[in-house]
């Protein structure tokens, strides 16, 4: 399996990153520094998190140039002037002159003018691509059919638990890569509990979390786990050396419930159109 895979505009992205959702000050720059330290060259923030700036000191501490690492922020705001002014703080507190990828976190009153302003910041090489977070198949086709950018992620909720095919093949047809966010399932992380998911990892000699990570990126999915723990950091990017036979993927699709139970998920933002 490879590494990383190609956006629809032919930059490439990890297909696993570290995310840092509530890691924050200090905990957060090094984090990111032990992250980068044992392999990870992806790194997922957001304006919602507060963190912009400790990623970016994060990436200068590890010594790993700027180019080689890949990351990701979004924007929390709506319309085109709010945005364009929010891309330039986030820009000002990462201390560097571009993000590899910017996303709409959530869909908002005025989508168009959002996008525009990310489509302006992508001509400008502010960003090296432009996607979207938590969008379902209307408001999706709302951004592709009106922007010569297309999308090239939509990161939302995807779990063993909750895989979004429906959603997943919607968006491969139209170019578009399906990034999970909480692939371990959100607070407390039940799904690693899962019975049926630690016998096949007593299987392979793997714990619950890599062969969900695992089987997530054989589904087509990428991943983004979040932890504190280098150790566990270790545990999640390890997942390259293996293969799930046929038939333990067959199982693990059977756990699919087909609901979720982010704020997106509940209130009908990932239901088909």
């Amino acid at each position: 399996m490879s590494l990383s895979i190609a956006l629809n505009n032919g930059v490439k992205i990890p297909v696993i990153g570290f995310g840092v959702y509530k890691i924050y000050g200090q905990q957060c720059i090094e984090c990111v520094k032990n992250a980068i330290e044992v392999g990870y060259r992806h790194i997922d923030t957001a304006q919602y998190y507060s963190n912009e700036a400790e990623v970016g000191e994060g990436i200068r501490l590890s010594g790993i140039p700027r180019e080689q690492i890949f990351v990701t922020t979004k924007v929390m705001t709506s319309g085109y002037i709010a945005t364009k002014a929010g891309i330039q703080q986030s820009l000002q507190k990462f201390k560097y002159p571009y993000f590899d990828l910017i996303l709409i976190h959530w869909q908002m009153s005025d989508n168009l003018g959002t996008y525009k302003a990310l489509e302006e910041a992508y001509k400008q090489g502010k960003c090296r691509a432009i996607g979207l977070s938590n969008f379902n198949k209307k408001t999706f086709l709302e951004i592709y059919n009106n922007f010569e950018t297309k999308p090239v992620l939509n990161q939302i909720e995807t779990h063993l638990y909750f895989t979004q095919k429906k959603l997943h093949d919607f968006m491969l047809k139209y170019g578009c890569l399906h990034q999970s966010w909480s692939p371990f399932g959100g607070t407390g992380a039940s799904i690693l509990k899962d019975n049926t998911l630690k016998i096949v990892a007593s299987k392979y000699g793997k714990t619950p979390a890599q062969i969900l990570l695992r089987y997530l990126l054989h589904l087509g999915i990428l991943v983004i786990p979040k932890t504190v723990s280098k150790s566990r950091m270790i545990e999640n990017i390890n997942i390259f050396n293996f293969k799930l036979r046929d038939e333990d993927i067959k199982l693990l699709a059977t756990l699919d419930t087909g609901k979720g139970n982010s704020w997106s998920a509940l209130n009908g933002m990932n239901d088909d159109i």
